[in-house]
């Protein structure tokens, strides 16, 4: 029976169980996860936080990270500077990055949302607006929505990843884990 695990993967931490590099090896899953037989549904880089979705079904895996599946994947996205919603256009249509055109996004301007702390937190400028948005793609390609949003003149200060699929990281705490089901 295939397992399921949600994970609210906290800033600086490698979406990996292991970490190779020495002297000083990083933060990995194995810190919070102690479920055998467990595997990454996908990655999420370490400088982003949000949900990520480990099983021990391998069609399943590849069913939730592999682009040709187009599993939805929503990303909370702090910003740089104050876009109008025309300004985000471009995303919607898909933007050309240098590994090729993105697939269209959905895009929308929201609120600040209610998030946990970030540990370190972003850094704070007077004379430079910040804005939150929420980014829907179907790809997952590396590093793709802050590759996106600096193409339009947005970098992104704050990533996180809200859903995958039907899973959502809402209520959950940073670093905590729980159980998921099938859709």
């Amino acid at each position: 029976m295939a397992r399921i695990v949600l994970f609210n993967k906290p800033f600086g931490v490698l979406s990996q169980f292991t970490d190779a590099r020495s002297p000083s090896p990083r933060p990995t899953l194995s810190a919070y996860i102690d479920v055998p037989g467990v595997y990454p549904a996908g990655r999420l880089d370490r400088d982003s936080e949000g949900l990520m979705v480990l099983t021990n079904d391998g069609r399943l895996q590849a069913r939730i990270s592999h682009p040709k599946h187009k599993m939805p994947k929503t990303y909370l996205v702090q910003v740089e500077g104050d876009p109008s919603d025309a300004d985000l256009e471009p995303l919607r249509r898909g933007v050309a990055l240098k590994d090729g055109r993105t697939q269209p996004a959905k895009v929308r301007l929201i609120e600040r949302p209610e998030l946990w702390d970030r540990e370190p937190p972003v850094r704070f400028r007077k004379t430079v607006p910040d804005r939150w948005i929420e980014v829907t793609i179907r790809e997952g390609r590396n590093r793709q929505v802050r590759r996106m949003t600096a193409h339009i003149g947005l970098p992104t200060l704050r990533l996180v990843r809200w859903t995958i699929g039907h899973w959502s990281v809402e209520g959950m705490a940073l670093g905590e884990w729980r159980d998921g089901t099938l859709p």
